[in-house]
């Protein structure tokens, strides 16, 4: 009986006459005999750098949520002038410019305190964030007290821009944070 291809017993398993179990592949044919198989450490790469900074730098989710939560925030502000001033003229881009600059500014001012204090206690970032934002929602109070008196701008256009300034960059900031590679112990 002829022995076809098919029924030869495939290189390196052990129904070939040539396995050894005991043998140890040759990681690198061209190497010298006697030479060391283990890689030089100055040819591996470094763990704690990514191609976008270092992994062991706990700022980066927050630099990442600020980059894209101020690119969201931008997107929105385009789109959304396309939109309110095609259909409300300039009152519709005042009222956008506005709300984009109250719901992204109160959003991406929370980044930026928690990065200014991210070298602090958490006590104190946490005193910092809080006394911030009561500041921040006194400052909207009073801008929107102020804009009451006003009738240069549309103010559907502005309280749709601000929500969804708003709902857009903690979206934005979230998913920047969640996505960020960035190690638990230094």
């Amino acid at each position: 009986m002829n022995e076809s291809s098919n029924d030869r017993p495939e290189h390196g398993t052990q129904a070939d006459p040539d396995f050894n179990p005991d043998a140890q592949p040759d990681a690198n044919p061209d190497a010298q005999p006697g030479a060391s198989s283990a890689p030089d450490p100055a040819d591996l790469p470094d763990l704690n750098v990514s191609l976008d900074g270092d992994i062991t730098d706990h700022r980066r989710p927050l630099l990442r949520a600020a980059k894209l939560g101020g690119a969201g925030i931008a997107v929105l502000t385009v789109v959304s002038l396309m939109v309110w001033g095609g259909t409300r003229g300039a009152e519709g881009l005042w009222g956008v410019l506005i709300g984009a600059a109250i719901g992204g500014g109160f959003v991406l001012a929370t980044v930026g305190v928690v990065l200014l204090t991210a070298d602090s206690t958490p006590t104190n970032t946490l005193v910092v964030v809080f006394g911030t934002w009561l500041i921040k929602i006194l400052v909207v109070l009073v801008v929107l007290a102020v804009l009451r008196r006003f009738d240069f701008y549309d103010s559907t256009a502005l309280g749709v821009t601000t929500i969804l300034a708003l709902v857009v960059g903690l979206a934005t900031e979230t998913l920047g944070v969640l996505r960020t590679r960035t190690t638990y112990v230094g």
